[in-house]
């Protein structure tokens, strides 16, 4: 699993970065808000986790530049600010969790595993999905009444990212960003190639797709 850890403390940055890595994360640190968000635009991760008061852009402002831009990657903000207000500020900007200062690492790690646990990260192994169908993320075989059927590259990224958004309607271009490097990305076309090559393989009933909003997964 990549996290981007943003933390402008050089010391608690290195303790932050040497405990993730000893729960074998891949960890990149940076140091302002700036910095953070052009790494995120450059690479690809499944977790962020973000101070506040850093320079350049604070953490607040960050997320809800990524949420404005349909970039959708679980965050946790750890911060001095202790006030509700601050607290009610970091999740409407789209946090999934708020740790206050100071924390023990124990603590980060139960919630990196709860995040893990509810956004579906990491997953591997066969997971049932409902009573009829079931999905190995290592051999990336869909069974539906125990018939299998492997998934391509691309079709398992875009079928596991409908999975970890089960709750609500995704859209082809949130799919894209959220999964591929900008110049790395498959046509819109393409996409919905996939997504109907899922529901061929599903049922249409278990991807509906939202008119102008996007497809939702329903299992």
């Amino acid at each position: 699993m990549r996290v981007l850890l943003l933390e402008d403390d050089t010391l608690l940055n290195e303790i932050i970065e040497e405990f993730l890595e000893e729960l074998d994360y891949e960890v990149v640190s940076t140091h302002d808000g700036q910095e953070a968000l052009e790494t995120i635009y450059e690479d690809h991760f499944d977790l962020l986790i973000l101070d506040v008061n850093v320079p350049s852009i604070n953490g607040f402002d960050l997320l809800k530049s990524l949420k404005d831009n349909k970039i959708d990657i679980p965050t946790i903000y750890i911060t001095s600010l202790h006030t509700s207000k601050d607290i009610q500020e970091g999740f409407e900007s789209g946090a999934d969790d708020y740790i206050k200062k100071p924390f023990h690492l124990s603590e980060l790690k139960l919630r990196i595993n709860n995040i893990k646990r509810l956004r579906q990260i990491d997953n591997s192994g066969q997971v049932k999905l409902n009573n009829e169908i079931s999905y190995n993320y290592d051999t990336k075989y869909i069974t539906v009444e125990k018939q299998e059927t492997h998934l391509s590259k691309t079709e398992a990224k875009v079928f596991e990212y409908l999975i970890k958004n089960k709750n609500r309607a995704v859209s082809i271009e949130e799919i894209s960003l959220n999964n591929w490097l900008y110049d790395e990305a498959p046509t819109a076309t393409t996409i919905r190639t996939y997504i109907k090559n899922l529901r061929k393989i599903l049922g249409k009933d278990k991807i509906l797709n939202l008119k102008a909003v996007g497809y939702k997964i329903t299992l």
